[in-house]
């Protein structure tokens, strides 16, 4: 088994807490990140959409069949 040397782990995570790059590099980063994230963001509202059409036709069709249907708006 190999020891583990306190000393050398510290200073492997300080250097990793603060990894050299340039302004520009991170700007990018940053940048695709957030392209990324609006992307992620805009297909879950086509998803919540699809859902909630769906809710509609079944809710639609209860309401045909006789069935009463309760909904509470929490706005």
């Amino acid at each position: 088994m190999v020891a583990i040397k306190k000393d050398n782990l510290e200073k492997a995570l300080d250097e990793q807490k603060n990894p050299e790059v340039s302004k520009e590099m991170e700007i990018g980063f940053h940048q695709g990140t957030l392209n990324t994230l609006v992307n992620e963001r805009n297909e879950l509202v086509k998803m919540i959409q699809q859902i909630e059409q769906i809710m509609r036709v079944h809710m639609q069709r209860l309401e045909e069949l006789g069935v009463k249907i309760k909904t509470s708006d929490k706005k």
